[in-house]
């Protein structure tokens, strides 16, 4: 199946951020505001097009969810994209609001798709447990435990999560989807202001995946679990009553992570297949 664009346009990647906290996450929506319907609607009014664009984007975050490297790509006219290009990046700042920024727009090498070509994804979720409360400047993005957390606890539950797994115990089932994943990062750190901090890079995330591990993490790390409960639960492939999914507003999309152009197309169409366990 070719996925290149159509005769007549120009595939182009831009690179993005945003705020989420006013945003109901990133995929189009009828009558609430999100991330696509705001980036959608810049461009086709910067460049003056008859038609709507689509965007197709590296991961969708949900409502509240934050991006500091979100990647998307867009298929233009190519002679909007030649008369307008070079300018795009600055007038997209002139017309977006100011929860929502593209720093880079390029034309995109063949085989290229901001979803399917990925090879992982990067979160960040932020956690604050001084018994004060977080810093209300950072109250956006941090969440707040009312329990220390022992970040060594975390991290030595977390070393049995690696790896390719079947996550349905910590996702959100959607029909005919896969929610089989490669898990090649969980770590946590403290960092010099306090946080806790869990880094989660995966080749894919499915719905919740993130918030829900850092949720069963955060039961270990206040000993409430032990620190096989996370592993148990996985084992187990059902959601587990005593695992919540955290928050969203201390959840970032920190980056996104390709191979070389050469590889891009390749990696496109593998993506596509249904994944099943090897055992």
């Amino acid at each position: 199946m070719s996925d290149d664009p159509t005769p007549g346009r120009v595939r182009v990647r831009l690179d993005l951020s945003y705020d989420g906290a006013d945003f109901s996450g990133w995929a189009k929506q009828r009558s609430r505001r999100t991330v696509q319907g705001e980036l959608e609607s810049a461009i086709r009014t910067v460049l003056r097009l008859p038609e709507p664009v689509e965007l197709t984007v590296a991961g969708r975050t949900d409502a509240g969810v934050h991006a500091r490297g979100q990647v998307a790509h867009v298929d233009l006219p190519a002679e909007a994209w030649a008369a307008e290009g070079e300018r795009l990046r600055r007038r997209l700042a002139g017309r977006l609001p100011w929860d929502v920024r593209v720093w880079q727009v390029a034309e995109a090498p063949a085989g290229f798709n901001a979803r399917f070509s990925a090879i992982w994804r990067r979160y960040a979720y932020r956690v604050g447990d001084h018994p004060g409360g977080v810093d209300p400047l950072l109250r956006g993005h941090v969440l707040w435990h009312d329990r220390p957390v022992d970040v060594d606890l975390m991290n030595a539950a977390a070393e049995h999560m690696l790896g390719e797994h079947d996550f349905a115990a910590y996702c959100k089932k959607r029909e005919g989807a896969t929610t089989i994943r490669t898990l090649l990062d969980l770590r946590w750190e403290r960092t010099a202001d306090g946080l806790a901090v869990a880094t989660v890079r995966a080749d894919a995330f499915c719905h919740n995946m993130v918030r829900a591990l850092v949720g069963a993490m955060l039961l270990v790390g206040d000993g409430h679990r032990p620190v096989g409960f996370p592993a148990e639960v996985l084992a187990g492939r059902v959601r587990h009553s005593a695992v919540n999914v955290v928050r969203p507003h201390g959840l970032t999309l920190e980056e996104v992570g390709y191979p070389a152009d050469d590889l891009l197309a390749a990696r496109n169409r593998e993506a596509r297949n249904l994944r099943t366990l090897c055992r």
